[in-house]
């Protein structure tokens, strides 16, 4: 969450043009647009999920004063989920996700508290001016005791976590992202998203305030990198950094889709000093960055731009292509990638995640999601947009945030946190047509303003204009569960429920997908194994979207129940004469595509009965 910068991005607005073309606008006619607000007691409106369970934030951090408490994001290992917090970070054990018990709650001041976790070490980014080296409360009085990097934690007992080192980087670590050594299991790289200036050579030696962007000696135009060998965590080094900002340009006037005048801009804008003309207009940051090991890309999301990085080479990557747009996107938070890396989403931070950014009046091609095709030189060319279609009150801080991808076959699904907004679910299977199928949200924790009573005016410089911080940071599927970290509230787990968009067989095949470790921001490939579920998943997608004759589903699908009661050789014979009949389908079918893949896993069915 770019928390420590929305004021900023909002100084990065573009002049509105004289001609706007059309926006479009989220509708208050939703059960989300009216919930009774309350911390604990608020309203909950929540279609084709339902809540498991909810556990408040520990006593430690028990407090909504400012940022210093707010929970931040999740990581995901064995049987438990490390919830990040500005103050530290909690483990909880879910063996019974119905009832989830806290293991430890480890106080260490550490805005925000990225989290990855790699076997029994606990990675957390630090940036900022309150962070120290001992993790203690208070501030810090002496540059030397300054921590700004990634601090790595030893949890192999997790009721006990330990403290292995600070990994002091220049920029500080506001987010970071794991890629893992091609070459050797037992390293791991780091990159580090930091949103600071470079610290000064007093604090820190070799940092660098240049204005080169291919000068190796600047510390600013590049994403630094951590090599950790596992085995020796304490080892863990800042090695030449990512350089993949040369040569790129700002983003340009915004052409459409702008974001209104904002006073505290204009008022900034009258008494900043000129910019330096040596300074280029690129970005020199990202405030996210995704990794798709498995196909050794990463997207970069960095404010005024769009980057697909080759990271085949971790230690030296290659950047393979720059987007900007004619909307004036407010601030590139997050990226992921379809599963098979052929689409890309952008989030859009609008606002710097503390100002309500969902209301009736907040138009829906800013502060959204953004989709993005790739093709095969990853080439990017942007698509839809997509955003929290209900309206929300102007005491909700509610903008696009953190997700991931849902393991449905045959679709493109991603579940994430818009703050306020809740959580809710994305499907951009057609990249020209986004569309929302399940949502979760509470009303607002700040109770309106009383229209008889006297209230103190709003404080445009006051994060949130006064109102309470909290609601989505993240939500993610992990085997077979959505989890969601609540900034203020604790943790919510959900689950999925099957609707007329979302069939049985299709939440069963995601739960057929399971990792024993998950971070959000390296993105695992989902792989499904054969099973009958799998296929009726594509069968319901083509009832669904009518792509096969309904006779033909029908038919297919009485076959699928015939073959089910068999087993061994009579059940391989029954799933292959099927698929030679799936074959003859293909050319006459609307979603040809699709059929040829259900024919192809009946397939892969039938050799693993055999």
């Amino acid at each position: 969450m770019r928390m420590m910068r929305g004021f900023i991005l909002l100084l990065a607005t573009s002049v509105v043009p004289s001609i706007v073309l059309a926006q479009t606008y989220p509708t208050s006619k939703d059960p989300r647009s009216n919930l009774k607000p309350g911390r604990y007691d608020a309203g909950i409106a929540i279609s084709n999920m339902k809540q498991v369970s909810h556990v408040k934030k520990p006593a430690a951090f028990d407090s909504a004063a400012g940022l210093k408490y707010i929970n931040s994001d999740l990581a995901f290992g064995t049987h438990y989920v490390y919830q990040a917090n500005f103050a530290g970070f909690t483990i909880w054990d879910i063996t019974d996700p119905a009832n989830p018990v806290m293991a430890s709650a480890t106080k260490c001041i550490t805005s925000q508290g990225d989290p990855t976790i790699v076997g029994n070490l606990l990675f957390l980014s630090a940036e900022g001016a309150g962070n120290r080296n001992d993790c203690g409360d208070g501030g810090v009085q002496d540059p030397k005791d300054h921590m700004a990097g990634v601090r790595i934690f030893d949890v192999s007992n997790p009721k006990a976590p330990k403290l292995v080192k600070n990994v002091q980087t220049c920029k500080g670590s506001h987010t970071h992202t794991l890629v893992p050594s091609p070459k050797d299991p037992r390293t791991i790289y780091l990159y580090v998203s930091g949103q600071q200036a470079a610290r000064p050579e007093t604090e820190l030696a070799g940092c660098n305030n240049g204005t080169d962007p291919s000068d190796p000696t600047n510390s600013l135009f590049q994403l630094d990198i951590i090599k950790v060998p596992l085995d020796h965590p304490e080892q863990a080094h800042v090695i030449p950094g990512a350089r993949i900002f040369t040569g790129l340009d700002g983003e340009g006037e915004c052409k459409q889709f702008c974001a209104p005048a904002d006073p505290r801009r204009q008022a900034a804008m009258a008494n900043r000093t000129a910019p330096d003309p040596e300074m280029p207009t690129g970005p020199r940051n990202c405030h996210d960055v995704t990794a798709y090991p498995e196909m050794n890309l990463l997207a970069a999301s960095c404010s005024t731009h769009s980057i697909v990085v080759d990271i085949s080479n971790p230690e030296k990557p290659v950047r393979l292509d720059a987007l900007t747009d004619t909307n004036n996107f407010q601030g590139r938070h997050t990226a992921a990638f379809s599963n098979d890396g052929k689409k890309l989403i952008q989030t859009d931070e609008w606002g710097g995640g503390t100002g309500p950014m969902c209301q009736a009046s907040s138009m829906i091609e800013l502060g959204g999601n953004t989709v993005i095709t790739l093709d095969a030189k990853k080439k990017q060319t942007q698509r839809a947009y997509f955003k929290l279609p209900s309206a929300q009150a102007a005491e909700e801080n509610c903008v696009s945030h953190n997700g991931g991808i849902i393991p449905v076959p045959g679709r493109d699904l991603y579940v994430q946190g818009w703050y306020q907004g809740g959580v809710n679910i994305m499907d951009f299977t057609s990249a020209d047509s986004a569309f929302e199928i399940g949502y979760f949200d509470r009303g607002s924790i700040t109770p309106p303003r009383g229209a008889d009573v006297p209230q103190p005016p709003v404080d445009p410089n006051v994060r949130g204009g006064g109102n309470a911080i909290g609601g989505s940071w993240g939500a993610y599927y992990w085997n077979g569960l959505i989890f969601s970290s609540e900034l203020d509230r604790g943790m919510d787990i959900l689950e999925l429920t099957p609707s007329a968009q979302l069939s049985a067989n299709e939440i069963a095949a995601a739960k057929l997908v399971r990792f024993d470790a998950y971070n959000p921001q390296s993105q695992p490939k989902m792989t499904w194994p054969p099973a009958f579920v799998v296929v009726r998943s594509y069968l319901d997608q083509l009832v669904r979207n009518s792509g096969l004759a309904s006779a033909r589903t029908a038919a297919i699908s009485s076959a699928l129940d015939i073959a089910e009661m068999k087993s061994g050789v009579a059940r391989a014979t029954a799933l292959n004469a099927l698929a030679r009949d799936v074959d003859k389908d293909v050319a006459g079918a609307k979603d040809g595509a699709r059929v040829r893949t259900m024919a192809g896993e009946i397939r892969r069915l039938a050799a693993a009965s055999k």
